[in-house]
């Protein structure tokens, strides 16, 4: 054999790897799945293409656009910048698992009441993210426009320029934003 033609062992340890796939168990919306998948299949492309979960949406694929939000022990998450080995052992809920039967959860109503959405292919991230916020802000936790931060014992008042900011890594191309504010508030407003 030439030197060209000699396999490095780095080829061959790729070589394997590229064939390899492993078992990973995901807890999504209530319902344990178990797959077999490449080790870098992120948690997006295993939601749509191995559980045909297609609500959550592939925007920019680099984590800048939001439209692809899950919710992974009720905190929100770019799926596409996750990948699905990482979320063994959590619990992962998606514009899918939201709803109870026919039942919507209350921010996917309020986003329909709004009329949050245009062209609807954020409004799944969107929503995800608008739960997560809510969960955040019953936990006390604060964020960079947040008042009153010297009593921290006192609760989040969430106005919308609170929303706007916890909401900033979801966007609209539509610019359907004051309508998605108003959503979220009147589930804010609601719940208290």
């Amino acid at each position: 054999m030439t030197i060209s033609q000699e396999k490095h062992p780095l080829d061959t340890k790729l070589e394997t790897l590229a064939t390899e796939t492993v078992e990973v168990k995901l807890l999504v919306n209530g319902q344990e799945h178990t797959l077999e998948i490449e080790p870098w299949v992120t948690l997006l492309d295993a939601l749509r293409e191995r559980l045909n979960l297609t609500g959550s949406k592939k925007g920019c694929d680099h984590g800048q656009c939001g439209a692809c939000t899950v919710l992974v022990n009720g905190e929100r998450i770019n799926s596409c910048l996750t990948l699905a080995i990482m979320q063994e052992g959590t619990e992962i809920t998606t514009i899918e698992g939201l709803a109870h039967g026919d039942e919507l959860h209350p921010m996917q109503a309020a986003f329909i009441n709004y009329d949050g959405f245009q062209c609807g292919y954020c409004t799944s991230g969107q929503i995800c993210s608008a739960v997560a916020l809510l969960n955040e802000v019953a936990a006390g936790r604060l964020s960079i426009v947040t008042e009153n931060i010297a009593d921290m014992t006192a609760p989040i008042e969430l106005s919308d320029e609170e929303i706007r900011e916890r909401m900033s890594a979801n966007i609209c191309r539509c610019g359907a934003y004051p309508n998605i504010v108003a959503a979220i508030r009147e589930v804010y407003e609601t719940r208290l």
